[in-house]
């Protein structure tokens, strides 16, 4: 398998090809983990170490990810990345990230000329706004279902969702 390892110390995705061995890996990992073995990494020499349970579960999880067709990225969380890569990882323009960094949404660091933010930091902010669109999402159906909206046409359906958002907005 490789990999570009970028001067920062992270490495570019990568992309599963042998999708037999990951398979076959997975597998392995889910008998081991059923059967409570403590994992073990062999070496060339045979010679054997127990992996720790931290480095296990990020096993786990990128063989997991790999092993349904997604392409993987292990980087350090405490990592500094600029302003594109964050908004990439947010799904956003970098001159939307721009204002939200203006807007002291999200903390940064300014050595030179460029902006630099914290992996911890831009992860925090979005599971914050998932979070808060989830919550918003269920607040709006609970009062369509409080409503009777879910047996009612579409066009006044539509138009209950307008009034709703305008009432949480104004809230």
């Amino acid at each position: 398998m490789s990999a570009a390892i970028r001067s920062r110390r992270s490495v570019d995705p990568v992309s599963p090809t042998d999708s037999q061995g990951i398979a076959g890996l997975a597998r392995f990992i889910e008998r081991e983990a059923v059967e409570n073995v403590k994992p073990k990494l062999v070496g060339p020499d045979n010679e054997s170490i127990e992996l720790p349970d931290e480095v296990y579960e990020i096993l786990v999880r990128v063989t997991s990810a790999m092993r349904a067709g997604n392409a993987v990225s292990v980087v350090p969380y405490a990592m500094r990345v600029s302003t594109q890569e964050a908004a990439e990882m947010l799904g956003i323009s970098r001159p939307t990230f721009i204002r939200l960094l203006e807007q002291n949404e999200i903390p940064y660091e300014q050595p030179g000329r460029h902006r630099r933010v914290q992996l911890a930091d831009v992860l925090a902010y979005r599971d914050r706004t998932h979070s808060s669109a989830i919550d918003r999402l269920d607040a709006l159906t609970a009062e369509a279902s409080a409503n009777g909206l879910y047996d009612t046409e579409r066009a006044d359906y539509i138009e209950a969702l307008k009034a709703a958002k305008k009432r949480s907005r104004k809230a």
